[in-house]
């Protein structure tokens, strides 16, 4: 599985941590950066890493800014986008069970990184559901054409 992820500088701490977890359970992770904790504007690697799902090169992003709201709006702007702020495991597992979230967004000033592991495993391990839901997840793409 190929999964994007990008930070802004607020939540590059944690982008470390996530990427070297990632890294070690076999993932193949492209690292959209930022590579520093110096100022960046983060709708900018949002773009980056919501760009890579849909050119196909990640089948997933994980996005991280401060409180993960900046990054949340950013990548939902994009339609086939469906990004997600999770605070905790369950959350990301109805992310992806309920409305096949393909973007988990995390808070880098509010997760430690053993719990930000407990939610990106519970995203990655989770399938959509499909059923009643996805008859929802189309009413929210056509939402975008308006």
């Amino acid at each position: 599985m190929r999964i994007a992820i990008g930070c802004d500088h607020a939540g590059f701490r944690l982008k470390e941590a996530i990427k070297a977890y990632l890294v070690s359970k076999g993932f193949k992770v492209l690292d959209e950066g930022t590579y520093s904790e110096e100022a960046v504007d983060y709708p900018d690697l949002a773009k980056k890493v919501v760009r890579d799902i849909k050119e196909n090169q990640a089948d997933f992003g994980i996005l991280i800014c401060g409180t993960g709201i900046g990054m949340s709006i950013s990548a939902n702007r994009v339609k086939g986008i469906r990004a997600a702020l999770c605070l905790f495991p369950e959350m990301a597992k109805l992310a992806r069970a309920h409305n096949d979230a393909n973007v988990l967004v995390l808070p880098g000033r509010f997760l430690g990184a053993e719990l930000a592991q407990w939610i990106v495993d519970a995203f990655l391990s989770t399938k959509f559901e499909g059923g009643r839901h996805s008859n929802r997840i189309e009413k929210i793409e056509r939402m975008m054409e308006n």
